[in-house]
């Protein structure tokens, strides 16, 4: 018995070694550890843009004689959205009656996380105006209204909800006059948790006008611009690829100041040298944005 119970422990110690060494040969089941992700890039992109409004609003001055416009428009972006070059029009209705308002624009866009930034350059170009001149042969509007700007933005997110940002706009010949113009703003925008697509948003800013140049109305002496404050406020609902938005806007121009910015042909035939342009106004807009690489044109792969 005792040679039995020795044989039985011995084979069984060579089994279990030999089972050992048997499953130690057999693949994981754990496998190789995964390779790191790495973020997908898209060279590539074009965003579109089309809008309708009741009243074209640009810094507190309409830009449409208080009537509804259109506008549109279409950016090249390249790799992830950090450069970018565009185009956008809209409809207007100025004292030197261009056919549109079109806007060339590009610069650099810049991440860290929740902090952004935006460098770049716009020209406002306003094809087939012409210089406004009474039936008194009184010179009222340079002859080409055309500038061009230069701007830098920086905007911080907190928690995906809540977005602060801050705006330097800069024109050394503002509306074609001479004058320089220095726009400065601050901006903010949360996001209602209770519903999602919906934010309310404001901007606070201060406009800051030169002087204007002799050389460019041979009848009028230079003239000191007047400086003014411009804020809005609003409600905006994204679904999709729809944006619906309500906002107020006003400015603490005068309507004889707003005139003077203007050149309102209104206040000319009237004799009044005012424009109401510069107003408390609200302003509905509805517009339609898309991607190519949405649709699946430029996605990285």
């Amino acid at each position: 018995m005792p040679d039995l119970f020795r044989s039985s422990i011995l084979g069984l110690t060579l089994a279990a070694s030999i089972s050992g060494a048997q499953a130690a040969d057999l693949p994981s089941k754990k496998g190789a550890p995964p390779a790191p992700v790495v973020p997908a890039i898209t060279w590539f992109d074009i965003a579109l843009n089309v809008k309708a409004q009741t009243d074209y609003n640009f810094r507190g001055i309409s830009q449409t004689d208080r009537k509804p416009g259109i506008g549109g428009g279409a950016e090249l972006q390249i790799y992830n959205n950090l450069f970018y070059l565009g185009v956008y029009g809209a409809s207007v209705d100025l004292a030197t009656r261009p056919d549109a308002e079109i806007d060339f624009y590009g610069g650099i866009r810049p991440k860290f996380g929740d902090l952004a930034f935006d460098l770049g350059v716009m020209q406002y170009y306003y094809p087939s105006e012409k210089q406004f001149i009474d039936t008194a042969g009184v010179f009222w509007t340079p002859k080409n209204t055309d500038y061009t700007e230069v701007y830098g933005k920086v905007s911080y997110t907190f928690a995906e909800t809540l977005t602060l940002g801050a705006n330097v706009y800069y024109a050394w010949d503002w509306l074609g006059t001479g004058a320089s113009g220095t726009y400065a703003s601050v901006t903010a925008k949360y996001n209602l948790p209770f519903l999602e697509g919906l934010s309310v948003s404001g901007e606070l800013g201060h406009y800051w006008l030169g002087t204007t140049n002799l050389a460019i109305w041979s009848t009028v002496p230079p003239t000191n611009l007047p400086d003014y404050t411009y804020w809005n406020a609003g409600v905006s609902y994204n679904w999709k690829n729809i944006t619906a938005d309500v906002r107020y806007h006003d400015t603490t121009l005068s309507k004889t100041e707003c005139f003077a910015l203007t050149a309102d042909p209104r206040g000319i035939t009237t004799a009044s040298g005012r424009s109401k342009w510069c107003g408390a106004a609200v302003v509905a807009t509805l517009s339609f944005d898309i991607t190519a690489s949405s649709v699946g044109v430029f996605a990285p792969k």
